[in-house]
């Protein structure tokens, strides 16, 4: 079985199980409305948007917190969801506060849960608003193939699925997202 509360330790950020005590740094990160500007549910980033959003990821008991190593400071999440021991299991819910876009800390986030993930599953699943190309790309630089959208729309927008594979990982064609680059 998969713990699915690790604490997991990279280079640039640690990511460790959300806690309770965690809102009032996660409000902030996600309150800049342009963390949600793709996402089908742009209300996530007010606080009555938000409070819901994480009561949901705490009573998961499965969303991990990024914490940056350089100041430690909480940037954002992401979880694991939908598990099947030894084989598959899902990562999404993430979120980044701005500050931290647009450099290697996403990908070292996904690293991190895949390289982990990849100790029992054969395959992982992204489910992407179909209209959020930021994190469509992100996926994509992993790796991960297209394989189907889900049937009906979620906050108004159809989610496609990707999946990947530690063979497609294995063979991801941008520097710095393959399993190669793990701390």
């Amino acid at each position: 079985m998969l713990d699915l509360q690790p604490t997991l330790i990279g280079k640039r950020i640690t990511l460790r199980p959300l806690v309770a005590r965690d809102f009032q740094e996660l409000s902030a990160a996600a309150s800049d409305p342009l963390v949600w500007a793709q996402h089908p549910d742009p209300g996530r980033g007010t606080p009555e948007g938000f409070a819901p959003f994480f009561d949901d990821a705490l009573k998961s008991k499965t969303c991990l917190v990024a914490i940056d190593a350089a100041r430690p400071s909480v940037i954002g999440w992401s979880r694991y969801s939908n598990y099947v021991p030894s084989e598959r299991i899902s990562i999404g819910y993430t979120f980044l506060a701005r500050s931290h876009w647009g450099g290697p800390v996403n990908a070292e986030m996904k690293r991190l849960m895949l390289r982990h993930a990849f100790t029992d599953v054969q395959q992982v699943q992204f489910m992407v608003a179909e209209h959020n190309l930021r994190s469509r790309r992100a996926v994509e630089k992993l790796g991960a193939e297209l394989t189907g959208a889900e049937e009906a729309p979620r906050w108004g927008q159809i989610h496609v699925i990707y999946r990947l594979t530690p063979q497609l990982w294995a063979r991801a064609a941008v520097p710095g997202y393959g399993p190669e680059a793990v701390p």
